[in-house]
């Protein structure tokens, strides 16, 4: 006999709510603010390469 499990939505609910709560109480402030920083750093970067090879691109088809 083949059993199967059955998942209601108060098991699917109760499962995420309990690793999102385990994952909040196991990231320090300062993980938070380190993360911040490297985005902010990742995304500085990111327009000013873009930027840069706009006016490589423009230069070269002149």
């Amino acid at each position: 006999m083949i059993m199967k499990q059955v998942f209601d939505s108060t098991t699917k609910t109760g499962t995420a709510g309990g690793t999102l709560l385990t994952i909040f109480a196991n990231i320090s402030s300062e993980d938070l603010v380190k993360t911040a920083i490297l985005a902010g750093v990742g995304a500085v970067v990111s327009f000013s390469v873009t930027l840069l090879l706009r006016l490589i691109i423009k230069r070269l088809r002149k």
